[in-house]
């Protein structure tokens, strides 16, 4: 069965709607997925298209799930936040270890992009809106787990729930210029291990686990900057070419019979 033969509608809203069918339930899932992804790189008006395309599925199956954009930008937010809550609870139910719970979490968070995919949608929906639909929150276990990891001193006294949630935010961020390379999500957690190395307290011993992702030396730095600022600046010449073009088809042209004088 092709990804676009699913049969199943969405019932009214004054019906509960049965039981999703696993070929549906994937479909949803690729597409919240893929549209995480794009949204995070292209901001939350990208091409509805393009999202279809790398989810693996036809237009007519993201408009069968989604039919407005605005009901894929609610489903990508609740998505990522339920996926939030998920990670956090696994962490405190499968790791004794609160500081090995706490990197879980901080690496799974990363893992969701919340740092770029939240702030593009924000100003889309309510509060209400996305947090009600949410089965929990995961401030609140993330936050235990921080004051039993200080409370066994391994973690800094002073480290408070904002420089585990904003720094993960922070490094879910696209390089400037909306520039992407291969390697920046491998990079991105290396960085966040050096940053939870930071989080240990005066006189802890020095972490053993050796650090992956890509080391960016200061030659690659130099390679990515040149490559950052060329992107951009072709991007840039890209759109001045389309609204010097634009310009020109709105412009009348001079050849034409001049238009009739409505007196």
């Amino acid at each position: 069965m092709s990804a676009d033969a699913e049969t199943d509608t969405d019932a009214p809203a004054d019906v509960p709607s049965p039981p999703m069918r696993a070929d549906a339930r994937r479909n949803r899932e690729q597409l919240l997925r893929a549209a995480r992804e794009i949204f995070a790189d292209q901001g939350p008006d990208a091409p509805l298209d393009e999202i279809a395309r790398r989810a693996g599925v036809g237009i007519a199956t993201l408009y069968r799930r989604f039919p407005h954009r605005a009901d894929l930008h609610r489903g990508v937010a609740i998505e990522v936040l339920t996926a939030l809550v998920e990670a956090a609870s696994r962490a405190v139910a499968e790791e004794g270890d609160p500081c090995l719970a706490l990197r879980r979490f901080m690496h799974a968070a990363l893992d969701l992009k919340i740092g770029s995919v939240m702030p593009a949608l924000l100003g889309r929906f309510t509060v209400d809106e996305i947090l009600d639909s949410v089965p929990g929150d995961a401030v609140d276990p993330i936050d235990a787990i921080l004051l039993r990891a200080q409370a066994q001193g391994l973690v800094r006294s002073d480290v408070v729930f904002g420089d585990i949630t904003l720094m993960i935010i922070r490094l879910t961020r696209p390089l400037p210029g909306g520039g992407r390379f291969a390697p920046d999500d491998a990079l991105a957690h290396r960085q966040l291990d050096v940053y939870i190395d930071g989080l240990r307290p005066t006189g802890s011993p020095r972490p053993t686990t050796p650090l992956g992702g890509p080391a960016v030396d200061a030659a690659a730095f130099k390679r990515i900057r040149e490559r950052v600022i060329d992107e951009a600046h072709e991007a840039h010449e890209a759109h001045d070419v389309r609204e010097a073009r634009g310009a020109h088809d709105a412009a009348p042209d001079p050849h034409s019979d001049p238009p009739a004088d409505p007196a």
